[in-house]
This record gives structure tokens, C-alpha cells and sequence, in this order.
């Protein structure tokens, strides 16, 4: 791929912008979302309730859906708050958290790839693969399969439906259906420490919300996410030392090693 993003040109703009990221997620990551949001120089809010998650939508820049804990009541607000963003042209990133591993959380997913427009879909392999139709692997929210050898599937199904994939893990490979990019960086003890993923695609829908184009901001969040996870992983002693670490990094893009990415695109 030619001319690629300033990474940290566009972090800078995501903290000279200051977006709103408005959240559906997860009981789980509220507070660490949050904090990765507060940390890249964007703004969160958390409002899962159906009253007033359409109209939160308005003054966001970017819409975060996280099936990670569903329950019907939250499934109607995800919907609601979707038609409204795609009504107003706000960016809808989302995560289909355990798709596939169970028959309702597989039919949320599929309904709100058909329902709404989601501008990048952003999981592990298992789960993306799952949503897509491939049956991806997963043991509860964990993936048990990989991107590799199913390049061209995802970009079949980037194209399929007009978002960009994001597949993170050990490697995370970015498609918009014509370009790709895979990242190696990161750290084992990410795996190690809930929420990681979903920060991911916090760190996507922050540049996102920036209005920075979809594959650009998508692969300079997780790029950045990376290089952060890389940094602290380095530094810390276990999974307790790394949290605080990975906030400091994600504030600081500035200081990170750039020239220390590994990162294959085409074309």
C-alpha cells in the first residue's frame, strides 16, 4: 500500500478534536473503554437505556455496539440508536462479541449486519468469521480460530457488506475488500487482561469519530493500539502492572517507537 497514514499525525488529530464516542457495550469494559477513550484525547459516554440512546447519538461522532452481555431491552437500543447514526451519517463500529457461541448471540449479530449500516465490524477471528458464515471457532467470548488462510474470504465479505473488517489477535489483519494490512505488534499479556479486545474497537471508533475514513482510521487505532500494548507489555510485571501502563502509552502516542511497527499492506 502506498502512502500510508501518518499514525501519529492522525492521533494528534484525534486529540485536537476531541470527538464524542457514544458506548452500547459491555458491563464488563464500561471503565476500562472509558479510560482508552480519555487516554487517545476523545470524549466517552455510556448510555445504554433505549430513551435516550438515539438522541445521545446526535452530538456523537462515532457509535460503539458491544454484544459482549446482551439482553433484549439493550438489543432494542443498539437498533434504535444504529437507525439514528446511519440517519445522521455517524460511523457505527461493531463488535460481535461471541458470535457463535450461542444461537442468540449469533442472531443479534446477523440482525444487526441486515438491520443497520455498520461501517467497520471489528472481533476475532472466531466471531468475525461466525458473523460472516464461515462457523469461526470460539469458546464463549474467545476465539479458537485465526485470520490466516482466510484472507480472501474476509475481503469478499468486506465487500459483501461495505464495511471495513478488522480481525485482531496475535496478528491483526484491516480489509476494506480491496486493501489489506496486517499488524504484528502487541503483547501476549493482552490476552491476559478482559477487555483488551473491546479496546480495540474503542481505540477504531475514536479515530473514527475524528472523521478520519473508515480503513485510515481503523488501522491507525489498532496500529497505535498495538504499539501501546507492545510498549507496556515490555514494562510491566503481570497483567495487574500492565493496565495502567497501556493508558499511560495510549496517552503518549508521541512517544512511542514508530519505527518499531510491523505492518505488511497491499497494495
Amino acid at each position: 500500500m502506498k502512502n500510508l497514514p501518518d499514525f501519529a499525525g492522525l492521533a494528534g488529530l484525534v486529540r485536537e478534536r476531541r470527538p464524542l464516542v457514544h458506548h452500547i457495550t459491555n458491563d464488563v469494559v464500561n471503565n476500562l473503554t472509558a479510560n482508552i477513550t480519555l487516554a487517545l484525547g476523545a470524549s466517552p459516554v455510556m448510555a445504554p437505556c433505549i430513551l435516550e440512546s438515539p438522541e445521545m447519538v446526535a452530538h456523537a461522532g462515532a457509535l460503539v455496539l458491544n454484544i459482549g452481555t446482551l439482553n433484549p431491552d439493550l438489543v432494542k437500543s443498539m437498533k434504535a440508536a444504529g437507525t439514528e447514526a446511519a440517519r445522521l451519517g455517524i460511523p457505527v463500529i461493531f463488535d460481535p462479541v461471541g458470535v457463535g457461541a450461542t444461537n442468540f448471540r449469533t442472531r443479534v449479530g446477523l440482525e444487526i449486519m441486515r438491520e443497520l449500516k455498520i461501517t467497520v465490524i471489528r472481533g476475532n477471528a472466531g466471531e468475525v468469521l461466525g458473523l460472516a458464515g464461515a462457523q469461526g471457532a470460539v469458546r464463549g467470548v474467545d476465539s479458537l480460530d485465526s485470520s490466516a488462510g482466510r484472507e480472501s474470504f474476509l475481503q469478499e465479505y468486506a465487500r459483501k457488506t461495505g464495511a471495513v473488517i478488522a480481525v485482531t489477535g496475535v496478528e491483526d489483519f484491516i480489509t476494506d475488500g480491496a486493501r489489506w494490512a496486517r499488524c504484528s505488534n502487541g503483547h501476549p499479556i493482552m490476552g491476559r487482561v478482559t477487555g483488551t479486545g473491546c479496546g480495540a474497537t474503542t481505540a477504531v471508533a475514536c479515530f473514527s469519530a475524528a472523521g478520519i475514513p473508515a480503513f485510515d482510521a481503523t488501522l491507525a487505532g489498532l496500529v497505535l493500539y498495538a504499539l501501546a500494548g507492545e510498549v507496556a507489555g515490555e514494562r510491566a510485571s503481570g497483567p495487574g502492572s500492565f493496565v495502567p501502563l497501556f493508558i499511560d502509552a495510549l496517552a503518549d502516542p508521541d512517544s512511542l517507537p514508530w519505527e518499531k511497527v510491523l505492518l505488511e499492506t497491499c497494495p
